[in-house]
């Protein structure tokens, strides 16, 4: 559902705005966070076949800063948004590493 769908169903039901619910859209996040995931989609991603997503090569980080002109502050900002973002595609990649690797377990038994 998108932001405007939920407003538009709560006018029509006559519910109040819950803001918490209410899906977010790119224009209310702050700029700051659109370079963000600017930055972390151009950067390579580290995959080994039996093991997965590894997380980001953050070997260009520093050459993106530049080229951007980005401010110290904002370098340190970022970079904190940026390991975030990372280790939660490294922990949502082990998940479904696991839950695959069970799932072959079940249907063929320990070996």
């Amino acid at each position: 559902m998108t932001k405007e769908q939920y407003l538009m169903m709560c006018e029509q039901t006559g519910q109040e705005i819950d803001w918490e619910k209410c899906p977010a859209e790119w224009s209310d996040f702050p700029e700051l966070v659109w370079d963000m995931v600017e930055i972390y989609n151009s950067l390579g991603d580290k995959i080994l076949p039996d093991i997965g997503y590894l997380g980001k090569d953050f070997t260009n980080l520093p050459l993106i800063f530049e080229l951007n002109d980005t401010p110290k502050h904002t370098k340190e900002i970022l970079f904190d948004l940026l390991l975030w973002l990372d280790s939660r595609n490294i922990k949502i990649s082990q998940d479904k590493m696991q839950a695959e690797h069970a799932k072959i377990k079940q249907k063929y038994g320990k070996k």
